[in-house]
């Protein structure tokens, strides 16, 4: 049988772009595809948006402490957690900016976070500082660490209210 026989019957769909998957990322390419005037057609195997590893995910948003130096991930960490910033104040997406310590439980962990607070202002990470133990511990009373790297560009979003905004 040939490739389609049998199909003469079906819609057929004619647009620029499919997208596979409707989670957070697959909305946020087909909303910037849709922005950009193309036609969109998102798929999704799920009944509704977001249910797969979308539903699953931290909603950590990201300082960009972790990744080498100067690699893409790296810039795209940094620059996605800005631009992830200005666009749920300006859609009124629920978000706080509200820090991460990063905390060495013994001594030997010290030179770790070391490493970390010099890779994350590598990477452009503004205002990372290192604190001691009794500092931390002050910000966070059931803490027990000996020094913690704090980032106070870390912070939370709702993914849900995020993926919403994304429809188009």
């Amino acid at each position: 049988m040939a490739f389609g026989a049998g199909l003469e019957g079906i819609a057929k769909e004619k647009v620029d772009v499919v997208v596979i998957g409707a989670g957070v990322v697959g909305l946020a390419v087909a909303r910037e595809m849709v922005l950009k005037g193309r036609d969109v057609l998102v798929v999704e195997s799920a009944s509704t948006f977001g249910t797969g590893t979308s539903s699953r995910n931290s909603e950590v948003i990201h300082a960009g402490i972790y990744y080498p130096p100067n690699s893409l991930k790296a810039r795209f960490c940094v620059k996605g957690r800005e631009l992830l910033y200005q666009y749920c104040v300006d859609q009124g997406i629920p978000h706080k900016q509200i820090g991460k310590l990063i905390v060495a439980t013994r001594i030997l962990e010290v030179p770790k976070l070391s490493i970390l607070q010099r890779c994350g202002t590598d990477n452009g990470v503004k205002g990372l500082r290192m604190m001691y133990g009794s500092e931390a511990m002050q910000m966070e009373p059931k803490l027990q660490c000996v020094k913690a790297l704090l980032s106070p560009c870390s912070g939370i979003v709702d993914s849900h209210s995020f993926m919403l905004s994304l429809e188009f």
